[in-house]
């Protein structure tokens, strides 16, 4: 028995790729989710998950760094990506983070089933539009001083970005709690909370709990302001 997470905000093509992977894969069991909280908990609630195969922009997924925290947690499950992105930036950065796989969603419905099947088999894989896509200029996310002196670039779409447990976590962080005490305030695997507050990080661009405070406390003066 083959256990397969699929995550996509899409729920149209989250369930034809469902239907898709389960002609081929006639003995695994499915889970959908719709976002990332929800595929970080199936990969708990399921466990042992076999493959996750998540959306590269759903929500709460900021990039594909914000998974190398949780590929040591589950140590047992492949990683890959899917996505509506050609961006050559975008596979290399799936891959440098160390997943297992990129699949792009305009890919035939026998290359994406090739393309689980190689990652199931315990192969990388890197799809063939690698050596014909082009860089794509991609912003590169402020440093955190130049957010704090930088009015436009701290507003609230800084907190837009996270999911409410994402929320839930900085705020937390701002008041002093560590990963254990906010995984039994909120009711979530302490293991979950790290993977939540490497997200946060990395989207704030903070580089400990201290900034993270910080920036949180001026967005919210900014927004009484």
């Amino acid at each position: 028995m083959c256990r397969i997470v699929v995550a996509d905000d899409h729920g149209l093509y989250r369930r034809g790729l469902r239907s898709a992977l389960a002609t081929v894969i006639p003995n695994a069991e499915i889970f959908e989710a719709q976002n990332f909280d929800a595929a970080v908990f199936l990969l708990e609630e399921k466990a042992p998950v076999d493959l996750a195969i998540l959306d590269l922009h759903m929500p709460g997924l900021l990039a594909p760094e914000a998974l190398v925290d949780l590929l040591p947690i589950y140590p047992d499950t492949r990683f890959a990506i899917i996505s509506g992105s050609e961006a050559k930036s975008d596979i290399l950065a799936t891959l440098s983070a160390g997943l297992h796989g990129f699949i792009a969603k305009s890919q035939s419905d026998e290359e994406v089933a090739h393309a689980v099947q190689e990652i199931l088999a315990g192969r990388i894989y890197v799809p063939s539009l690698l050596s014909q896509a082009s860089e794509r200029h991609r912003i590169q996310p402020a440093k955190i001083s130049d957010r704090l002196r930088n009015g436009r670039s701290i507003g609230m779409s800084s907190l837009e970005g996270l999911t409410q447990r994402q929320r839930s976590v900085l705020k937390l962080i701002a008041e002093g709690y560590s990963n254990k005490e906010i995984a039994r305030d909120l009711q979530i695997a302490e293991a979950t909370t790290k993977i939540h507050v490497a997200a946060v990080m990395r989207h704030l661009g903070a580089r400990n709990r201290t900034e993270a405070a910080v920036l949180l406390k001026t967005l919210l003066t900014k927004r009484m302001n």
